[in-house]
């Protein structure tokens, strides 16, 4: 009998996973909690929100499930992977302890300060008073920092001391995240460019996958407000086989070291954001799963098995798990409602997905799509994820765009300079 296996989430991300998953000989069923159309064809999909954890829990205890993917960051923060442990399951995701390195902004600045970890300069506040005071006397730009979960969008790199003091009071005195804002974190704005490292980890050992860079303003140019992601593309050029042995040795090293002397080791998926200056590694964020949307190409270039590296993070023993990469590049362009990050409209009929992948080494990720009456409808901000691989990562982002175009519904928005700086790199 082949494995059973459970993934948590509706986003683009959890679609790669199922649909990579479901490439694997050693497993024979897989269900999605609560799922989107897209994972339709691969899993079964179980009506749960990520936010009901027990049902979740429940739905894994009576199922018997073998191994449990935790897509989001939300369920992690709240535990889920503690409960799964405590029914004897296996689960791929860090403990509620150690998933305060994406829970909590003021914790991973703690522990990078603690153990040496090369981060931005920062300072912590809990009275709105104190840290206006400390911004209007801080150099531009700062970066303000919710200290817990925001949905990506807890973080203001502003350019103004109007700017940094209007976002402040939204997170401190109105609340708009609600208790996230509690606390924020003030730091200095590291320059440079920006890169997405991601580790499969047992606590001691790392089993890395190729960079990518995300693209987080709604914008070209890097315009506009911060989303979830506009786009990712793999490898990022700006890191070197050089800096990423520093990024391992100055960065993951000490940070595993640190947390298993806490008492609090880690596994699962670490996605480290960093910003690469000089050659100088430094940390922006820690996340405690994959990338949305950096798991889309990632996925699309691993050509060996996800699931023996996902059950030995899960058993805490990396052992014999490989990882083979096809060379090519891959980028994935994410196709939004019109109007996101701000209020959009939903229900409109999307059409040409199977054209678009029927140019051949494209890949269309569901995020926030539905079906109603039979049809295919947008459903949320971030809809789709058009992943596309070219032996270069000019041919990849050629192909990419080729198959956006024959995908359609009312208002739909995209980038259209995803992978930019990759092409500015190869000087093109």
């Amino acid at each position: 009998m082949g494995l059973t296996v459970l993934v948590v989430g509706s986003g683009g991300r959890e679609h790669s996973l199922v649909w990579k998953i479901a490439q694997s000989p050693l497993v024979d069923k897989i269900f999605a909690a609560p799922g989107n159309p897209g994972m339709a064809k691969n899993a079964e999909l179980v009506p749960i929100p990520v936010d009901e954890i027990s049902r979740v829990v429940d739905f894994a205890v009576k199922q018997k499930v073998d191994l449990t993917v935790v897509g989001p960051e939300m369920p992690l923060a709240a535990g889920i992977t503690d409960d799964l442990v405590k029914h004897g399951l296996l689960v791929c995701g860090p403990s509620r302890a150690a998933a305060q390195l994406e829970g909590s902004k003021v914790f991973t600045k703690n522990i990078l300060a603690k153990y040496g970890i090369p981060t931005a300069d920062f300072r912590v506040f809990d009275s709105y008073d104190d840290a206006e005071q400390y911004i209007l006397t801080h150099r531009l730009p700062v970066v303000i920092k919710a200290d817990g979960l925001a949905a990506g969008k807890g973080v203001c790199v502003a350019e103004t001391y109007e700017e940094a003091v209007e976002f402040l009071r939204n997170v401190m005195e109105k609340r708009i995240f609600g208790d996230a804002g509690e606390r924020v974190v003030v730091e200095e704005c590291l320059t440079g460019e920006e890169a997405s490292y991601i580790v499969f980890t047992d606590g001691e050992k790392i089993v890395p996958l190729p960079s990518s860079q995300d693209h987080k303003r709604i914008g070209d140019g890097d315009t506009g407000p911060n989303t979830g992601g506009m786009g990712a593309y793999s490898p990022a050029p700006v890191l070197t086989p050089e800096i990423e042995q520093k990024v391992v040795r100055e960065i993951y090293e000490p940070l595993l070291a640190g947390m298993r002397a806490e008492g609090m080791p880690f596994r699962g998926i670490l996605y480290g954001g960093l910003m690469i200056e000089g050659g100088v590694p430094k940390v922006l964020e820690f996340n405690v799963r994959f990338g949305d949307p950096e798991a889309q190409p990632l996925f699309m270039r691993l050509s060996s098995d996800i699931v023996p590296l996902l059950v030995q993070c899960a058993q805490g023993k990396l052992t014999d798990a490989r990882m083979e990469i096809d060379p090519r590049p891959t980028v994935c362009i994410v196709m939004a409602s019109g109007g996101y990050p701000g209020s959009y409209q939903k229900g409109f009929p999307i059409s040409g997905i199977e054209d678009a992948e029927g140019l051949g080494d494209v890949v269309v990720f569901h995020a926030g799509t539905a079906t109603r009456d039979g049809k295919l409808v947008n459903s949320g901000g971030r809809v789709l994820g058009v992943t596309a691989a070219g032996d270069t990562i000019r041919k990849a982002i050629e192909l990419g765009y080729r198959a956006v175009e024959k995908i359609r519904w009312e208002g739909a928005y995209y980038r259209t300079d995803i992978g930019k700086r990759a092409l500015q790199r190869e000087g093109g």
